[in-house]
């Protein structure tokens, strides 16, 4: 059901690659919404994606922009601004990636190559694209900037590894460019702390469905779906949000203010009671961090 939350409103939408990703189902809600925005994305994300068909869908245009480039993002901004004939009013930063993560390096044998990159990919390009719309004066008063984050920023969870860095870093940029944003252009940024949720680059992480597993036992009301992610972030983007800054915001079904569930306890007491099996090691499956 749509209620025309967005309607008139015009925006960005990075990191949108194919339908299970949370930027296509906040694209399609957008729309749902009365909103336009234009897509981005790097251009090797859009030739193994499927973002065409998504700005089809959508009404929209689609700006290669890599994150990481101030010149990209500087022009993305500049022509989006002159495809809408003037300043836009949200921005959707949906972009992480690891290669220590997809290279299976473990935290305490990290690649600062790998690192850096993905600090400069999953954090500091947030900060990029704040400072590219900042400069150019982009955004309209009362505007949204989001970017999505994850519990790990705060808590040790286990082979999240370095993103878990960058999750802080995203989270920290959102708090000390709010600030400045807010008191100079009424401008609100904040950050969405996602439950996990089954996307491409989700699903191709070793232990997911263990860990959703457990995160839907933690949670009294379960995991948070990328459609419900998208509804969320459709209010931030909303007039009915308009104080709503520096803040991150846990959209994770109560997970982030859990200890202990009984539906987890009782699965910790199961394994205990079964004698015969023996307990697993790190070196036994082969995880070491």
């Amino acid at each position: 059901m749509a209620f025309n939350l967005l309607q008139g409103k015009k925006g960005i939408i990075f990191g949108a690659l194919n339908d299970l990703s949370i930027a296509w189902k906040v694209a399609e809600r957008a729309h749902e919404e009365g909103a336009q925005f234009v897509l981005t994305n790097t251009p090797v994300a859009t030739r193994f994606g499927e973002i065409h068909e998504l700005a089809k869908a959508t009404g929209s245009i689609v700006i290669l922009a890599d994150a990481t480039s101030e010149k990209d993002l500087e022009q993305l901004i500049l022509k989006t601004m002159e495809h809408f004939g003037g300043k836009i009013d949200f921005i959707l930063h949906s972009i992480g990636m690891s290669m220590n993560v997809r290279k299976g390096r473990p935290y305490n044998d990290l690649s600062y190559e790998y690192f850096l990159k993905t600090l400069d990919v999953s954090a500091v390009s947030f900060h990029k694209v704040l400072q590219a719309a900042y400069k150019h004066d982009a955004i309209n008063e009362w505007g949204s900037v989001l970017a999505l984050s994850y519990v790990a920023a705060q808590r040790t969870l286990y082979r999240y590894n370095d993103m878990a860095d960058a999750k802080a870093l995203l989270e920290s940029v959102a708090r000390s460019f709010g600030y400045i944003y807010g008191r100079e252009r009424k401008v609100r940024v904040n950050t969405v702390s996602q439950s996990p949720t089954r996307t491409t680059a989700g699903s191709g992480v070793k232990g997911m469905d263990g860990l959703m597993d457990f995160t839907e036992r933690m949670s009294p009301l379960g995991n948070a779906s990328a459609d419900e992610c998208a509804d969320y972030c459709i209010t931030l983007f909303s007039d009915l949000s308009k104080k709503v800054t520096m803040q991150n915001l846990f959209h994770d079904g109560g997970f982030s203010s859990m200890g202990m569930s009984n539906r987890a306890m009782l699965m910790y007491n199961r394994s205990l009671e079964c004698k015969d099996c023996p307990e697993a090691s790190d070196e036994d499956t082969g995880l070491t961090d």
